[in-house]
């Protein structure tokens, strides 16, 4: 069940597109920060909670248990894909121990690196995949299931592993099938 767009405008989110469903049960933070372009879909148990700003572009889907979390601006470009269980953080404690971790510890006496992400257009990340601060996915990036992505990937890569790997270059079919959808879309 999706969120009616009377309840979408009552959120409060910064804007709302055309055709956005928003499941009910998706947990939204600080929505005023949150920009949802036309034709989303953000499925089930979604947690959608940015520090500084996400803006979610056109064509994007975010399948079950996807999160988005942390105080660094996420921008997912128009017909991003997001598999179930993808996680992004734009924040993350140091693992190094050069200082404490987790929320219930003051920020003074942690080392948390932020870091702005960014996901290109057409780009599809695969179920479980953790995108970790300061990455640029580029423009057709293809990210298989259960990647680790924690440095920059390159536009129309295919990635895989942990940590991620350049395994081959995207078809750029897609990019045709583009140019037909508004026929499509009218006959809807």
């Amino acid at each position: 069940m999706y969120l009616e767009k009377e309840n979408l405008d009552k959120l409060g989110f910064d804007s709302v597109g055309e055709n956005v469903m928003v499941s009910t049960k998706a947990s939204i933070y600080s929505p005023e920060k949150i920009t949802l372009g036309s034709n989303v879909r953000i499925d089930d148990f979604c947690i959608l909670s940015p520090g500084r700003s996400l803006t979610i572009g056109n064509h994007v889907h975010m399948a079950a248990y996807c999160s988005i979390i942390g105080t660094g601006k996420v921008v997912l470009e128009d017909f991003v894909g997001l598999s179930g269980r993808v996680s992004i953080y734009s924040s993350t404690d140091d693992y190094y121990g050069r200082g404490m971790t987790n929320p219930t510890i003051p920020d003074e006496l942690r080392n948390i690196m932020h870091g702005n992400i960014f996901i290109g257009k057409h780009s599809i990340i695969g179920a479980g995949s953790i995108i970790l601060p300061n990455v640029s996915i580029g423009y057709g990036c293809s990210i298989y299931a259960q990647t680790l992505i924690n440095s920059n990937c390159r536009e129309f890569g295919i990635y895989s592993g942990n940590p991620a790997n350049l395994i081959g270059k995207r078809s750029k079919k897609f990019l045709a099938l583009e140019k037909d959808l508004p026929k499509y879309i009218r006959k809807n």
